[in-house]
């Protein structure tokens, strides 16, 4: 990774690890659930005329909005607002990645290895450190708020993995006009219109400042800026810089808000971060379908069949080769029995056409395909 890059990457953690300093002070102007919608209001617009028409279906821009917009931070901002400090938050939500190996396992049948199984481990032994050391000065209702939220980005991480966008920016963007309306209800509804209202009326430049921190820097250029360095690096070079969040978070909080950490919280902190770490970075199991998909493959040929098939095809040879046409002049073979069909003789004057390997591991003679083994596959061509 080049240096502007790798500072990119940097960048990004610790904008995202202050944003929850930012939004503890943005609560102080807005009720949790207005606050929320506001975010994403100010995410889509003007965005949302710049980045294109949607490139995925709109179902999964419609699940992710929901699950991820709706429910996660709607979940976050109420649960910060009831008292969960923003370090702290910065800190529990990671366990999403606990929650995605999960839901990713039920649902897409992605097996975890015994490496992340062993993370996941280390990280719910950290939240368990945490939720002590919570619960000796705080709401624990307030943590279980944020660890629901952290739930539902997990579930919003397999949605988005099956909607597979080409265009991260242009997702998020999209995504982000899906809650606007739900968490403008939701707050009407729990918060009360003259609540909204007021709080729109005493709108001041702080206010606003933090509205657009969250919603122009944290979403569209943090989103826009990590989905560019994911077009670039592999994603096992980019991941590891979320790692970075809670430790901006932490940091952010205890310089700007005074918050404390004590050495429980630290100690919580190495558990959740070593344990983040082991079930992202650690490579993934075969799925379920791809284990089956390898066992239908059939493991040989017949013998005759193989000993026809070249075990490397000739660099001059075309990608499929149909099998020899007849002179026009001679007349068609005579049919023979089975066990003993041999191909058809070439003209004296051209050289017989060998077999050649197809991509999808059929190989063309003169006389009928072959299925090829993996072995001749993956000989063919080298």
């Amino acid at each position: 990774m080049r240096p502007a890059h790798l500072a990119l990457a940097v960048l990004v953690a610790a904008v995202w690890g202050v944003n929850f300093t930012v939004v503890e002070i943005g609560l102080g102007h807005f009720p949790p659930l207005l606050f929320s919608a506001l975010r994403f209001l100010v995410a889509a617009l003007p965005a949302v005329f710049f980045v294109g028409r949607p490139k995925v279906a709109w179902k999964w821009i419609v699940a992710v909005g929901l699950v991820l917009g709706v429910a996660k931070f709607g979940l976050l901002f109420v649960g910060m607002d009831a008292g969960m400090p923003a370090g702290l938050s910065s800190l529990v939500l990671q366990i999403q990645s606990v929650f995605t190996a999960v839901i990713a396992f039920a649902v897409l049948g992605e097996r975890p290895t015994r490496v992340r199984l062993l993370g996941m481990a280390v990280a719910l032994a950290g939240i368990g450190v945490a939720a002590a050391d919570e619960g000796a000065s705080g709401s624990l209702g307030a943590f279980a708020l944020v660890v629901a939220a952290a739930a539902c980005w997990g579930a919003s991480n397999v949605l988005t993995r099956r909607a597979s966008p080409p265009d991260p920016l242009n997702f998020m963007v999209w995504v982000s006009t899906v809650p606007v309306l739900p968490l403008l209800a939701l707050s009407v509804l729990t918060e009360g219109p003259s609540r909204d209202l007021a709080a729109l009326r005493a709108l001041d430049w702080q206010g606003a400042g933090t509205l657009g921190y969250v919603a122009w820097v944290t979403t569209v250029f943090g989103f826009g800026a990590w989905g560019w360095l994911l077009h670039r690096h592999p994603a096992s070079t980019v991941a590891p810089f979320s790692l970075l969040v809670p430790v901006f978070g932490m940091t952010s909080a205890a310089l700007f808000l005074g918050e404390p950490v004590s050495g429980l919280r630290w100690c919580a902190a190495a558990l959740l971060v070593g344990g983040v770490a082991l079930t992202s970075l650690a490579p993934a199991a075969p799925s379920a379908a791809r284990s089956a998909a390898r066992s239908a493959v059939p493991a040989a040929v017949p013998s005759a069949a193989r000993s026809a098939v070249p075990s490397a095809v000739p660099p001059s040879a075309p990608s499929a080769v149909q099998p020899a046409a007849q002179p026009a002049d001679r007349a068609p073979a005579q049919p023979a029995d089975h066990a003993h069909a041999q191909p058809v003789a070439q003209p004296a004057d051209q050289p017989p056409v060998p077999p050649v390997v197809q991509p999808d591991g059929t190989a063309w003679t003169s006389v009928h395909p072959v299925d090829v083994p993996a072995p001749e596959r993956t000989g063919a061509g080298s």
